[in-house]
C-alpha cells in the first residue's frame, strides 16, 4: 500500500499533517466464533499495511463478547492465520479484558439518565422499534428511576434474573431516522461460561456498545470496518462521547470484497463443518485462510490479490479466476517442476534392455538454477497419462502419442507406439512401443519432428501418490437454500504416481506437475504423498 492511494490513506495523511495524531494505530477485531476466510484478508491487509506505511502499528483484538458462540480453538486459529499472512500484531487483546471498564461505563450511563433496564422480551423490543416511516414506541420501563436501574442492573450481573428476562438499553431517541439510535440494547444476560473470564460475568455487552469502548481504551486512531457499519457510526460516536472516554477514535467504513460463487458466511461455513459436509475448517474446498493454505495458496499471492483490488467506499465482487491468476503467477516463479502421472497407462518399450535403468540429471526449474536439480529414471517399463494416448490420431493438431505415432518423452528419448494390449472389456491397459537410442534429449538429433512431448514416470522407482481435485462448494441452482446447494462432486480423489526425486517431499512444498497443473504436498499421519491441486496451468481470467 506504500505506493497506492486510497481515501483512508488520504485521511490518515491529513490527520498526521494537522497534528491530530502523532502515530497511526489500527486494529483487526475478529469475533472468535469461526475461522478467518478470504474476505477477512482484506481487513487484515488493509489495517496492517496502512499502519505500516505511516510507521504506526496494529493490534489484534478478539471481540469475545458472546460466550455462547466463541471458542478457544478459534482464538488460536485466528492468530495463526494472521501470522501466516506475514503480520505480527503490536499487541493481542481481548474485549473481555475490558469487561470491568465497560460495566463501569454502563453504570455511568445509568447515573446520567442515559440507560435503563427493560423487561420487554426481544420480540417486544423488535416490534416496538418502528420502521423507516414510523417512530418507535417508548418502552413502558423507559422512565424507571436511576436508583431502580442501578439496582436492577447490579442484580442482573449477580445472576438474579434468567436469560432473556431483562436487558440494559441506551436511552437515545425512539424517533431517530437512524434505527440504530432507537434505544439500542447494550447489555444482555448470558449464563454461558466464557473462554477467558469463565463464570465471572452474567451480563455481556453488545457489539455496538463494546467496540467503540475497546477502540478508545487502546487509543485506536482509525477504526476501519466494512460498509454495513456505516449506519452504526452515530451510535459508535455516541457511546464514546457519553461514556466519557478520554481518547476519541474515528470509525471509517470501506467496501467488502466478494468473490463470485464463494459463500463467506461464517454461519454457513460452520454448518458445513458441523454437518460433516467437509473435513473441517481447513478443508481445501473452504474459502477459509486455513483451507486455502492447505490447498496450496501462498500468502504472497493472497496479499497481492488484495492490494490489486484496491480499497473503495462501495462493495465489489470479482471472479474467482482473478484470485487464481495471482496464485498462478506466484507459483510460476516459486514452484518446482516435476513429473506426476495421475491416471496411469503402462508403456513397455520392447527394444529396451530388461535389466537396464538410466538416470538423467534434470533441473527443478529451467529459469531458476537456485532450485537445484533431481535425477529422473528411465527403463523398459514406464507410466504415461491415459489421456496422452489414442489408438487413432484424430488430426494433425493432436500432439500426443498414437499408434504409429512418435513423441519425445521429456528429457529422454523418442518413442513410437506399435500395438496395444486390452482387457476383456476392451479397455487399453498397455501400450507397446520402441525407442530410438539416437534421439536422447540434448544430443542434437533433429532429423524428424515428433508429434509432441509428454511426461512419464519410470515404473520400478515410481512412488504411489494421492491427487485431490476440488470443485466449487455449491452447485449453480440459486433457487435452492444454501444448505441444499452443496456440491457432492466437489472433491475428486485419484491414485497415481510421482517420480523418484520427490521421495523426501516436504510438507506444503509446491510443484508444477508438467502439463497437469500446480499442486501442494500436504502430509497427513498416514501418507506423506498427498497432493492437492492448487490451480490449473492455464487461466481463463482476462
Amino acid at each position: 500500500m506504500e505506493n497506492q492511494s486510497n481515501f483512508i490513506k488520504s485521511i490518515m495523511e491529513e490527520d498526521l499533517k494537522s497534528g491530530k495524531h502523532q502515530t497511526i494505530i489500527t486494529r483487526f477485531p475478529p469475533e472468535p466464533n469461526g475461522f478467518l476466510h478470504i474476505g477477512h484478508a482484506r481487513a487484515i491487509v488493509t489495517n496492517f499495511e496502512l499502519a505500516k506505511v505511516f510507521g504506526g502499528y496494529t493490534n489484534l483484538r478478539y471481540d469475545d463478547t458472546n460466550p455462547s458462540k466463541e471458542d478457544e480453538v478459534y482464538v488460536r486459529g485466528i492468530e495463526r492465520d494472521v501470522r501466516w499472512l506475514g503480520y505480527d500484531p503490536k499487541a493481542i487483546y481481548f474485549a473481555s479484558n475490558y469487561f470491568t471498564e465497560m460495566y463501569n461505563r454502563a453504570i455511568l450511563l445509568i447515573k446520567k439518565g442515559l440507560a435503563y433496564v427493560d423487561d420487554q422480551t426481544a420480540e417486544e423490543i423488535s416490534q416496538t422499534r418502528g420502521d423507516v416511516l414510523n417512530p418507535g414506541i417508548k418502552s413502558p420501563y423507559r422512565d424507571r428511576s436511576v436508583e431502580e436501574n442501578l439496582k436492577l442492573f447490579t442484580e442482573m450481573q449477580a445472576g438474579k434474573y434468567p436469560e432473556g428476562s431483562k436487558v440494559l438499553r441506551a436511552k437515545i431517541d425512539m424517533a431517530s431516522p437512524n434505527m440504530n439510535m432507537r434505544d439500542p440494547v447494550i447489555y444482555r444476560i448470558n449464563f454461558a461460561s466464557h473462554h477467558n473470564t469463565q463464570d465471572q460475568w452474567k451480563v455481556y455487552p453488545m457489539y455496538d456498545y463494546a467496540h467503540p469502548i475497546e477502540d478508545a481504551i487502546e487509543g485506536i486512531t482509525h477504526s476501519l470496518c466494512s460498509l454495513e457499519f456505516e449506519d452504526h457510526r452515530p451510535l459508535y460516536d455516541w457511546v464514546v462521547r457519553e461514556t466519557e472516554m478520554p481518547l476519541v477514535p474515528r470509525q471509517i467504513e470501506f467496501g467488502r470484497l466478494g468473490i463470485q460463487n464463494t459463500v463467506m458466511s461464517k454461519r454457513f461455513l460452520k454448518y458445513l463443518v458441523d454437518e460433516g459436509f467437509v473435513s473441517g475448517w481447513d478443508d481445501p474446498r473452504m474459502p477459509t485462510l486455513s483451507g486455502l493454505r492447505r490447498k496450496g495458496y501462498t500468502k504472497e499471492a493472497i496479499k497481492s490479490f488484495i492490494l490489486a483490488t484496491g480499497l473503495a467506499k462501495v462493495n465489489s465482487e470479482v471472479e474467482v479466476d482473478m484470485l487464481e491468476s495471482f496464485v498462478r503467477d506466484d507459483l510460476q516463479a516459486r514452484a518446482k517442476r516435476a513429473f506426476g502421472v495421475i491416471e496411469p497407462l503402462k508403456v513397455t518399450i520392447t527394444n529396451y534392455p530388461e535389466d537396464k535403468l538410466e538416470y538423467f540429471d534434470v533441473p527443478y526449474h529451467s529459469e531458476n538454477e537456485a532450485m537445484g536439480s533431481r535425477k529422473i529414471a528411465f527403463s523398459k517399463h514406464l507410466f504415461i497419462e491415459k489421456e496422452d494416448f489414442v489408438e487413432v490420431k484424430p488430426d494433425k493438431k493432436f500432439k500426443r502419442l498414437s499408434l504409429g505415432g512418435e513423441v519425445r518423452l521429456f528429457h529422454t528419448y523418442f518413442i513410437k507406439a506399435n500395438e496395444v494390449v486390452k482387457d476383456a472389456l476392451g479397455n487399453i491397459i498397455e501400450v507397446k512401443a520402441t525407442y530410438d537410442p539416437n534421439t536422447l534429449s540434448g544430443s542434437g538429433f533433429n532429423e524428424r519432428k515428433p508429434d509432441g512431448t509428454i511426461h512419464f514416470v519410470e515404473v520400478s522407482t515410481a512412488i504411489k501418490a494421492t491427487f485431490n481435485f476440488f470443485g466449487p462448494l455449491l452447485n449453480d441452482d440459486t433457487s435452492l437454500a444454501l444448505d441444499k446447494r452443496f456440491n457432492h462432486d466437489s472433491l475428486v480423489v485419484k491414485q497415481g504416481f510421482i517420480e523418484m526425486g520427490l521421495k523426501d517431499v516436504a510438507h506444503e512444498e509446491k510443484f508444477q506437475f508438467i502439463r497437469n497443473g500446480y499442486f501442494n504436498c500436504y502430509h497427513d499421519l498416514d501418507n506423506h504423498y498427498i497432493f492437492n491441486e492448487i490451480v490449473k496451468l492455464k487461466s481463463s481470467y482476462k
